[in-house]
């Protein structure tokens, strides 16, 4: 920013209201919300009653791609560590968090074991001095329990939080779709959605034992959510989240074999999906994220079981969940708190709030600007959406990160 900058006419999401006012940006940082006066250099934005909310911070990104990021409102990602090579060195953890700059923070999900391999414990200490901001298993679940509790009391003593897969390893082995009638008319190889319940039952009860940060990245079953919620009764550090594909759709949509909707964990039956909704309305959700995992056609255009597993995310989270929050599953306040703010205490980062002293990381929204997702059309590296063809309403016209203008 070359000087102060006053997002006016806007309707400013706070953290528990949505206010008519002023933004005034300076520095990098949230100067003030409505100043009584505004600096006599300050350049003016006239929002004209646009929504003005703190950007997204996706938690959970397996790709860096900057384009479906700025696209979807999005300046801050939690990097998943299944990169190539694993983010599992304190030098690859240290270029992952630079390589998004100057247009995206990156926040580097350490793997908590080499490799991602399950077996021996990476070096998280220096991988959280690099820049390590939490630690994750990955795409799998550490089956050995005895490494997962090590993982969990390590994270514990350093202050980080761990990200756990939340599938059992041992039921889901080469399955692609939840057992139901679904997968068997489809003849799919399939998992009882019971191996959720499994993985997040040990997982809980190690957490409860350690006192480790406990985030399971993906929840979509009711059995899940009833242990999570019960773990939260009982005051134990434990997060989850969710995508909007497991909110939106069920195991239906993989019908005449789409692959687009070929995701993990895989699509449920309808009545997990109803679940997931109301874990949503009462808060037991506490992070929606997009899960983006761009994947080409050589990775899609495949029988069903030989696909790989995955959606491109980013470019539609913020359409999708505005699309909640008009439903009134969500107000308006409580979608960024589970866009942006608890991303943020996941990662243990002061960002993801609109508030004096904050980065300046600001999304301006059209609510009600119509579009139509399109696989084809989609910004960023790839389009494999199972929302193709989705008319949907909403979308960033600005984006700043540190009050630097990136839409």
């Amino acid at each position: 920013m070359s000087g102060p900058l006053a997002l006016t006419n806007a309707r400013l999401v706070l953290a528990g209201e949505t206010v008519a006012g002023t933004l005034l940006l300076h520095d990098g940082v949230i100067a003030a919300i409505n100043p009584p006066e505004l600096p006599a250099d300050a350049e003016m934005l006239d929002a004209n009653g646009a929504l003005v909310a703190p950007a997204i911070i996706d938690l959970g990104v397996f790709a860096v791609d900057v384009a479906a990021c700025h696209a979807g409102g999005i300046v801050r990602i939690g990097l998943m560590p299944d990169q190539s090579p694993v983010l599992d060195d304190p030098g690859i953890v240290q270029r992952a968090a630079l390589i998004g700059r100057p247009d995206l923070w990156i926040h580097p999900i350490a793997a908590a074991t080499r490799g991602l391999a399950g077996n021996d414990l990476a070096e998280m200490a220096i991988n959280a001095q690099a820049g390590a901001r939490a630690v994750g298993t990955g795409r799998g679940w550490i089956a050995n329990s005895g490494v997962m509790r090590k993982v969990l009391a390590y994270a514990q003593d350093l202050g980080l939080a761990v990200i756990s897969h939340a599938e059992d390893a041992g039921l889901v082995a080469d399955a692609v779709a939840t057992e139901g009638e679904t997968a068997t008319r489809a003849g799919l190889a399939a998992a009882p959605a019971l191996a959720e319940a499994l993985a997040i039952a040990r997982d809980l009860m190690l957490c409860e034992q350690t006192g480790a940060r406990l985030h399971l990245r993906q929840v979509t079953t009711e059995r899940g959510f009833a242990l999570v919620r019960a773990a939260k009764a009982r005051g134990l550090p434990v997060t989850c989240g969710i995508t909007p594909a497991h909110l939106l759709l069920s195991d239906i949509a993989i019908t005449e074999f789409r692959t687009f909707a070929h995701l993990s964990p895989p699509l449920r039956a309808e009545g997990d999906r109803q679940a997931c909704i109301a874990a949503l309305r009462d808060g037991t959700i506490d992070v929606l994220s997009s899960g983006h995992d761009p994947r080409g056609p050589e990775e899609k255009r495949l029988p069903f079981a030989d696909s790989s597993p995955g959606m491109a995310g980013a470019a539609t989270l913020l359409a999708l969940g505005l699309g909640l929050a008009r439903d009134e599953v969500v107000s308006i306040e409580r979608l960024f708190f589970l866009l942006a703010a608890n991303p943020a205490r996941v990662l243990g980062i002061d960002a993801g709030r609109i508030a004096p002293g904050l980065p300046a990381d600001i999304v301006m929204i059209d609510e009600a600007a119509p579009w139509q997702i399109s696989a084809e059309k989609m910004a960023g590296r790839a389009g494999n959406t199972p929302f193709d063809g989705l008319p949907v309403q909403g979308r960033a016209i600005a984006l700043f990160k540190g009050g630097n203008r990136l839409l």
